[in-house]
């Protein structure tokens, strides 16, 4: 009897450290997504512009990416488990100064700082917390929870904020989000801590190396929407006829290499380093990270291409938008916690290819569907494909990479882990979103020039204006413009035909890159192990 009812406590507190944890993946993903439905009302409510809280967003990425190697040593250094309820802290923090903001230097001061240094604590704990407080056996249903948690709060992230919005104000979403990290620095009592590592001290040059490389290389990343990849958009910065967009990429890299070598020197001194380059040579790691990174690159394009689609060229509201995601968080949430649970002894190879295959034919069939005359439905099938690769990803990547290393390893894992999705999640935006304005702008020019209603002059102004890129526009934004504009009718309504059937272009080009991305993906699913880690670690 003692013995059912000690394996029910066992139970339930699993239960409540599983939950804990998830809610800190949910809120350090919600960030990311449920203010992009919000940004002119907030600009407006704090005296700034829609370009000064996008740059706030920008910087909140920056600032996660620059510190989340660092943020992994710390938590081997002072404990994981500190180290996440330190984040928690700064991160309630960060919410509770923005919920308060009163313009945009308090804003940046709470979402783009202290909300970033939080979450580079946060969530390399948390991939080393679910290593230490689950079995071998049970860790691909608790990591598949975990990273399911966060792709729902991306998922649901507008519905959330414009619900907020619209009925409330968007502060209640930062001010809700201080009421659920207390409830988490309540649970996460019952979080078993592995102890600190023998050695504390950190590597501060290392730390400066992986912090400069990767922000610079994000940067790079986030501003070639409006920079270009390699051709330098008109009156845009640029060296040697090359846009700043690669050089700050080539300068990103060469720094990340730079902090690799000097990591092998330390290593060759003997004294503790960052991040072991060692790591890197592990075939299993590696192969997990790359799927990682291929996972986020392919999940954050979709999540920026569908609501565009749905909000913009169908012109459904945030709430409307919201629900139109939510088959893809229903099978991203059922393939991420069925599969271990059904399927203990899968191959993960197996369910890495076939989440690929869901994810690529997810991506093909939703480029196939889009049409003028398509309603909202045409999502609700590819969305739910795309959901059922996600889950069957999270449901065993996690498990993957930290069974690569010994369990004294997994904070620094953590570390390298989300950098890596960081990296992925940034190209996914910036590649689905420079594809689509680059189809879009093509598609509208040869549409307008071969129409004969358009007179030469009008084709030959807009391609001057449009050097830049044709903005995204929906039919009732573009014609104001064109009333503004004093545009002739029939002028008018061929610009509107156009435009209708390049934003199609556009959105089909970006799934176009999306599926080529998951395809080449299937190439590096060698490294994923055939069979499920079983013994524990040493």
């Amino acid at each position: 009897m003692s013995s059912r009812a000690g394996t029910a406590e066992s139970s339930a507190k699993s239960r409540v450290v599983l939950v804990t944890l998830a809610s800190g993946q949910f809120l350090m993903a919600l960030d990311s997504s449920v203010m992009n439905v919000s940004i002119a009302t907030v600009a407006e409510d704090v005296g700034t512009t829609v370009t000064g809280i996008q740059g706030a967003i920008t910087a909140y990425t920056l600032v996660m990416a620059m510190f989340m190697i660092p943020g992994g040593k710390v938590g081997a250094l002072i404990g994981r488990k500190r180290s996440f309820m330190i984040g928690c802290c700064i991160y309630g923090a960060g919410s509770l100064t923005t919920s308060l903001a009163p313009n945009l230097t308090v804003l940046l001061l709470g979402w783009s700082f202290l909300e970033g240094i939080g979450a580079s604590l946060i969530l390399p704990a948390i991939v080393a917390l679910v290593a230490g407080n689950f079995s071998v056996e049970r860790r691909p249903a608790a990591y598949g929870l975990v990273v399911a948690a966060g792709a729902i709060a991306i998922a649901v992230g507008p519905l959330i904020g414009g619900i907020a919005t619209t009925y409330f104000s968007w502060r209640w979403v930062f001010a809700g989000e201080v009421l659920v990290v207390l409830a988490i620095l309540v649970l996460a009592r019952r979080i078993a801590d592995a102890p600190p590592g023998e050695r504390r001290s950190i590597d501060y040059t290392g730390a400066v190396l992986s912090a400069a490389g990767l922000g610079i290389f994000v940067y790079g990343v986030l501003r070639s929407d409006e920079w270009g990849w390699f051709q330098p958009k008109p009156d845009t910065p640029q060296w040697l006829g090359m846009s700043l967009t690669a050089w700050l990429m080539l300068a990103g890299l060469a720094l990340l290499w730079l902090f690799l070598r000097w990591e092998a020197r330390v290593v060759e001194r003997s004294r503790d380093p960052l991040v072991d380059p060692g790591m890197l040579r592990n075939k299993q790691l590696t192969g997990g990270l790359t799927m990682f990174f291929f996972q986020y690159l392919v999940q954050m394009g979709v999540f920026f291409v569908v609501p565009l689609y749905l909000s913009v060229a169908l012109g459904l509201s945030a709430l409307a938008t919201g629900a139109r995601l939510l088959p893809l968080s229903v099978s991203l949430l059922a393939a991420a916690t069925l599969i271990p649970r059904y399927l203990p002894d899968v191959s993960p190879r197996r369910v890495v290819r076939l989440g690929i295959l869901a994810l690529l034919a997810g991506a093909v069939v939703l480029m196939a569907a889009l049409d003028a005359d398509a309603g909202a439905e045409v999502v609700t099938v590819p969305l739910l494909l795309i959901g059922l690769g996600m889950g069957a990803l999270a449901s065993q990547l996690g498990s993957v990479t930290v069974s690569a290393v010994p369990q004294a390893q997994s904070a620094e894992v953590g570390g390298v882990q989300n950098a890596v999705t960081n990296l992925g999640a940034s190209i996914g935006t910036a590649l689905a979103g420079s594809i689509m304005i680059a189809a879009l702008t093509s598609s509208f020019l040869t549409s307008v020039g071969a129409n004969p209603a358009v007179p030469d002059s009008v084709t030959s102004q807009a391609t001057v204006q449009l050097q830049s890129g044709a903005p995204f526009l929906s039919d009732a934004q573009l014609k104001t413009a064109l009333d503004e504009a004093g545009v002739s009718p029939e002028v008018s309504q061929a610009a509107l035909d156009a435009n209708e059937e390049a934003r199609l272009d556009g959105l089909r080009a970006s799934l176009a890159i999306l599926a080529l991305a998951a395809l080449i993906a299937l190439f590096f699913t060698q490294r994923i192990p055939s069979t499920q880690p079983r013994s524990p670690e040493p």
